[in-house]
C-alpha cells in the first residue's frame, strides 16, 4: 500500500464508522403496528370486557372485536433508521414523526393520563347511546350538588339523573341550564328526573340568580355522567384513547338484546361514539383492518370519514361497512350479516 492511498482507506473506514454510528442512532419518528385484538363479547383474563347488572341479558355468539394500535420509538423508545425502513415497506405499519403524537411540552405521562380519560369517556358514552337506543332508562345529566336553602330543596337530590327540563330533553348540563335560562325568577321549571330506577315529575319555583336578578335560579349544580338503574361496566385494562366506543355501544346492546345480533361470524369494527350515536373517525384504521382480518374477521365497520385512508391497503377478504351513526351501525351489521348489500368505502 502506498502513502498516497493511506488517506484514502483511512477516509473509507471513518465514513464506515460514521454511516453505523447513524444508522444505529434513534431517529424522530413513531412506527405504528397493528396491536392486541379484543372481543367485546368475551373475558379477559376470566372477566368480561362487558358487565351488565339491573336488566335481562341474553346469551350472545360470534366475535366482535375492537381493535388497538402498537407503537415502536416514541419520546422513550429507540426507532433505528433500519427499522423505519423496514417499516415503510410494510403495508400494515405506519411510520409518522414523532411530534405528531406526542406534542412537544407534553410528557408521555400526560398523553397517557389523557388517553386513559378519553377511553373512559368513551365507556359512559357507549353506556348512554345504547340505552337510549333501546329505549331504555337514562340520563347523561346528574345532580351533583342542591345548594341548601335553594328552590331545589325537597324536590332535587344529589345523584338524580336530568331526563328533561320543560319537556325538552337534555344530554349535556349546558343544555339543561339553556333550557332553565329561558325562564324567569317565579316562573315553575318542569323537571323529569330519574331516580334508582323510578322517573319523577317535579315542578321547583324558580328563585333570583345571586349574581344576577333578572335570571331564574334553581340552585343545583349539574355534572355529565350516565345515571340509570342498568349498571354497565366495561373492564379493559391497558388500552387508551376513544376508538372503541363503537364496538362498545354494539357490545351493550347485543347483550341487551334477545337473538344474537354477531349470528355466529366474526366482525370487527372501529369508530368513535358520542351520547347521541354519532360515529367518529379516529386513527390507525390500516394497522386496525390489518390486525382484524389477521384475526379471522370478515366484516369491518368503518367511520364513512375513515374510508379515503382505508382504501388504501384493504387486506384480502374483508368487507369494509361504512356507517356514519349507531343507527346505521345496527342496520348495516345486519344486512351484512345476513349477506345484503350495506354501504362501502369507494
Amino acid at each position: 500500500m502506498s502513502l498516497r492511498s493511506t488517506p484514502r482507506v483511512l477516509a473509507a473506514v471513518l465514513l464506515g464508522i460514521a454511516l453505523l454510528i447513524g444508522i444505529s442512532l434513534p431517529i424522530p419518528y413513531v412506527v405504528l403496528r397493528p396491536g392486541p385484538v379484543f372481543n367485546v363479547l368475551g373475558s379477559v383474563g376470566g372477566v368480561p370486557v362487558i358487565s351488565i347488572s339491573g336488566a335481562r341479558t341474553h346469551p350472545t355468539s360470534g366475535t366482535m372485536d375492537m381493535l388497538t394500535v402498537s407503537e415502536a420509538g416514541g419520546p422513550t423508545g429507540r426507532l433505528s433508521l433500519p427499522s423505519a425502513i423496514a417499516s415503510w415497506l410494510n403495508h400494515s405499519d405506519a411510520v409518522v414523526p414523532t411530534e405528531l403524537l406526542y406534542p412537544p411540552g407534553e410528557t408521555a405521562s400526560q398523553i397517557t393520563a389523557q388517553s386513559n380519560q378519553e377511553m373512559l369517556q368513551s365507556q359512559d358514552a357507549a353506556a348512554i347511546a345504547a340505552l337510549r337506543y333501546l329505549h331504555l332508562p337514562v340520563a347523561a345529566v346528574k345532580v351533583a350538588k342542591v345548594t341548601a336553602g335553594s328552590p331545589s330543596v325537597g324536590h332535587l337530590q344529589t345523584g338524580d339523573g336530568i331526563l328533561t327540563v320543560d319537556g325538552v330533553a337534555v344530554w349535556t348540563p349546558e343544555e339543561a341550564v339553556a333550557q332553565v335560562a329561558k325562564r324567569k325568577p317565579g316562573d315553575v321549571v318542569r323537571l323529569t328526573v330519574l331516580r334508582g330506577s323510578a322517573e319523577l315529575a317535579e315542578a321547583v319555583t324558580a328563585g333570583t340568580s345571586p349574581t344576577n336578578p333578572s335570571k331564574a335560579y334553581l340552585g343545583v349544580l349539574l355534572a355529565p355522567g350516565d345515571v340509570s338503574p342498568i349498571k354497565i361496566t366495561i373492564t379493559l385494562n391497558d388500552v387508551g384513547g376513544p376508538s372503541a366506543g363503537l364496538m362498545f355501544t354494539l357490545g351493550i346492546i347485543d347483550k341487551l338484546t334477545s337473538g344474537a345480533q354477531v349470528a355466529g361470524q366474526h366482525v370487527a369494527g372501529t369508530g368513535t361514539i358520542d351520547q347521541g350515536g354519532a360515529v367518529g373517525p379516529i386513527g390507525g384504521v390500516r394497522q386496525k383492518m390489518a390486525a382484524a382480518r389477521a384475526d379471522g374477521a370478515t366484516i369491518f365497520l368503518i367511520p364513512a370519514d375513515d374510508c379515503a385512508e382505508a382504501l388504501l391497503q384493504v387486506p384480502q377478504g374483508l368487507r369494509l361497512v361504512k356507517v356514519s351513526n349507531l343507527n346505521d351501525a345496527v342496520t348495516y351489521l345486519r344486512a351484512a350479516i345476513a349477506g345484503r348489500p350495506t354501504p362501502t368505502c369507494q
